[in-house]
């Protein structure tokens, strides 16, 4: 029997054939039932309901009108979480069937119901990830709207809702997790919520009740959730035996970092768990880490895997010489420059890192991760590669190393390939001319050198005046094009 009869065999998944009955009350009120948030959140809440008291289920809102989760609904809320990766050196992979999702509302067509969710006194969390432009006001949504527009609208119409049915208790209110990725993602939904319930005039009693009586927790949120897993869709249905159109995979890894105060840690017990959730007082110190290691670490090694012959993160990982170029970026450069986070928890996010870039089921291609490096350079590098300088007397020159590469990069062309640079325009502008000119004959190669690392456009501040960083570069350069990266990583 071929595996395409076998696939006939498979179960619908849904409550009754899986078995799995709702045993839990709805607690999460959800914004969005996407890929990350159903590998993330939702999976974090299966968790904690299969090994804690947490005793909650999730009530996904749909928050644009387009669409309204009809397989999630088919499904009951049941869906699989496909995790594989590198863990303590050893590859591991995870099936998980989730079943923390009991229902699914859509608010356009369903106002009433999703209103009435404000009525249950047992909601208590609220968790969203709408898209960096989700947090947002507009002035055009109505209190008369069913619903408004804008997420924060909505939201604030369900808490107006809470708010009156309840009477104004003090313990009525919700705890916020929003995952949007900007900074300070609770601080701007909580401001935005209280600019909605001023532009319409609800009563200050709502307004005092929003701030004091409701937590917006700002949040880091970390894990690569990969989507559908076309390539291994048979195999894992084979193995779970259900038809499954909601199979979602991702990385292993996974960090949630909560700002909030201890009412909030005690209501989620992800302490009783295994799970990597860290509740801190200020998120500054770990995102500022996040930064400098993990996205310093793309950042380094993206020229220089791609002119070494590389073409994604997983293959530079399996480079000793781009492998251990990483490495010492991060252990001896950046590593330095973290003075505020115990020397134990940076090697252990170091190691993750690593262990992350190896996956074997993730296929980065540093081509992908290239897109605007410039401004990833001064974002992600150059913090760390002034206070390394400023402490040490000279500059770290294995960032230095990867700012030469990034630099002949930008040529857009190396061994006669073209190479796809994507910035913007204006940068590509600033770089065709000052290659164009070093190939003209107009300029030398440290004209070039000079005019990039004093513009602070492209490195943020004039690097131009580093001591002796203009011939390194230069220098380097140049023996990239005579012998080669790798040899270049051996001289270093």
């Amino acid at each position: 029997m071929t595996i395409d009869q076998k696939s006939t065999e498979l179960k619908i998944l849904n409550r009754r054939t899986a078995n799995k009955p709702v045993h839990y009350p709805l607690r999460v009120m959800q914004f969005g039932g996407g890929n990350f948030l159903r590998a993330f959140c939702d999976w974090m809440f299966d968790v904690l309901n299969k090994t804690t008291d947490f005793n909650g289920s999730v009530v996904v809102i749909k928050p644009t009108e387009r669409g309204d989760y009809t397989e999630l609904k088919n499904q009951e809320g049941l869906f699989h979480v496909a995790l594989d990766g590198i863990r303590n050196g050893k590859l591991v992979s995870e099936i998980t069937l989730v079943e923390s999702v009991s229902k699914v509302i859509q608010p356009y067509t369903e106002w009433n119901d999703y209103l009435a969710l404000a009525e249950q006194p047992e909601m208590r969390f609220v968790v969203s990830n709408t898209t960096e432009a989700g947090i947002k006001f507009s002035s055009s949504d109505k209190q008369t709207d069913c619903p408004p527009h804008e997420f924060p609208g909505k939201l604030t119409l369900w808490l107006y809702h809470r708010f009156n049915y309840f009477k104004g208790a003090t313990d009525k209110g919700c705890i916020v997790l929003p995952c949007e990725l900007i900074e300070d993602n609770g601080d701007a939904l909580q401001k935005t919520v209280v600019q909605y319930a001023e532009h319409w005039d609800l009563e200050p009693e709502f307004i005092t009740w929003i701030i004091n009586c409701n937590y917006f927790c700002s949040t880091l949120v970390d894990r690569i959730v990969s989507g559908f897993p076309t390539d291994r869709k048979v195999a894992i249905e084979q193995q779970t035996g259900y038809k499954d159109d909601l199979l979602v995979a991702g990385e292993v890894y996974h960090s949630w970092v909560i700002k909030a105060p201890p009412i909030v840690q005690k209501e989620l017990p992800f302490s009783k768990t295994d799970l990597n959730v860290v509740f801190v007082d200020d998120l500054k110190d770990y995102r500022e880490m996040k930064v400098r290691i993990l996205n310093g670490a793309h950042t380094s090694l993206v020229p220089v895997g791609y002119l070494a012959g590389i073409r994604t993160v997983k293959e530079s990982m399996e480079d000793d010489l781009v492998s251990n170029h990483i490495l010492q970026v991060l252990s001896k450069e950046i590593k330095p420059t973290l003075t505020n986070f115990p020397e134990k928890d940076i090697d252990t996010f170091i190691n993750a890192v690593l262990d992350r870039f190896k996956n074997p089921t993730l296929k980065h291609f540093l081509i992908s991760i290239s897109l605007n490096s410039t401004s990833k350079f001064q974002a992600r590098l150059l913090p760390a590669f002034k206070e390394y300088t400023q402490t040490n007397g000279h500059f770290p020159k294995r960032i230095a190393f990867s700012l030469a590469c990034l630099i002949r990069f930008y040529k857009g062309e190396f061994g006669g390939e073209n190479i796809p640079v994507n910035d913007d325009a204006s940068i590509l502008e600033f770089f065709k001319d000052e290659w164009g000119q070093v190939t003209e004959q107009h300029q030398t190669l440290e004209d070039l050198v000079t005019n990039v690392l004093s513009n602070t456009e492209i490195v943020g501040e004039n690097l131009a005046t580093y001591n002796g960083l203009v011939q390194f570069i230069t220098n380097s350069i140049n023996s990239i094009d005579e012998v080669g990266v790798k040899e270049c990583l051996k001289a270093l």
